[in-house]
């Protein structure tokens, strides 16, 4: 970054998605996890099966029958499914525990259903960032923050995006573009996290942000993106990583939570200059240590 760059602190997002294994009581569990390690979103999914899948594509078995929870992939999905009211009460409790709440929308119904809760904004995942009539919603309808996330996306796609926020001039002040990997979970060589740098470059006076989604193991890495200037971290969080389901695995437990929270924060405090030359913390040491001729 360059030297009149202003870092921002952190902000990050608790990704709960699925992993509540279709009870309200678990979800509202996680939301109480992610604030107490001080995480700022907690995140959900909203897909409408019917309107998503195909009629091949729903009668189908799930490709993983042992992460199943329903005869065919469509009944799993729609198992795993909150209504817009349940959102609802999950936006509602999030309000009540002090901590922001956030749905990614997969298709134009559920966009519509969750524009309703006025949320502070909306995330479209990699896999329908080229569904321009979802986000054609999003961007005439709703007036909050849009999220975008360019895994699985071609430059080309990466610019029409943008362009298309920016035909009705709001891409500058509420278009938020994820750098991520779509693998679940990503090997640390395929995060390539100096795509950072490449979105600055092209589209860091373009958006309002830039951010950084990861489905990787561990937490080092998200430090790094932090520096090179991704204001939100979003992770996949559940309670037990080995719980059934496929996000589980790349998702990010409690305590590893918490301390991406706790290491986050402290890069944000410790990036900056120094105001003197010498500090008040060095001037003691500086006397008592330095060498004199």
């Amino acid at each position: 970054m360059t030297k009149d760059f202003k870092y921002k602190k952190p902000k990050v997002v608790a990704e709960i998605g699925c992993n509540h294994k279709g009870e309200m009581e678990i979800a509202k569990e996680l939301i109480d996890i992610a604030k107490f390690c001080g995480a700022d979103y907690a995140k959900f999914q909203k897909r409408n099966a019917r309107e998503l899948l195909t009629k091949e594509q729903y009668n189908s078995p799930h490709p993983n029958q042992m992460h199943a929870y329903g005869k065919t992939y469509g009944e799993h999905r729609e198992f795993l499914e909150f209504s817009a009211l349940q959102h609802a009460e999950l936006k509602a409790y999030c309000e009540m525990k002090g901590i922001g709440y956030a749905t990614s929308v997969w298709d134009v119904t559920s966009a519509r259903e969750i524009i309703d809760l006025k949320p502070d904004y909306i995330k479209i995942p990699s896999a329908c960032n080229n569904h321009f009539e979802l986000l054609k919603v999003l961007r005439d309808n709703y007036k909050g923050s849009v999220h975008v996330s360019f895994g699985m996306t071609t430059h080309t796609e990466e610019e029409s995006i943008v362009r298309f926020f920016e035909e009705n001039n709001s891409a500058k002040d509420r278009l938020v573009i994820y750098s991520c990997t779509s693998g679940y979970p990503v090997a640390f060589e395929d995060i390539n996290l100096l795509e950072i740098k490449r979105l600055y470059e092209i589209y860091g006076e373009r958006v309002a942000e830039i951010a950084f989604s990861g489905h990787h193991l561990g937490i080092a890495i998200d430090n790094v993106a932090y520096t090179l200037g991704a204001r939100w971290v979003e992770r996949h969080f559940t309670k037990d990583r080995t719980w059934k389901g496929t996000d589980h695995a790349a998702s990010l437990e409690p305590e590893g939570m918490r301390k991406l929270v706790r290491d986050l924060n402290a890069s944000y405090k410790s990036l900056n200059y120094k105001e003197e030359e010498i500090l008040d913390v060095e001037k003691v040491q500086r006397e008592k240590l330095k060498f004199r001729k």
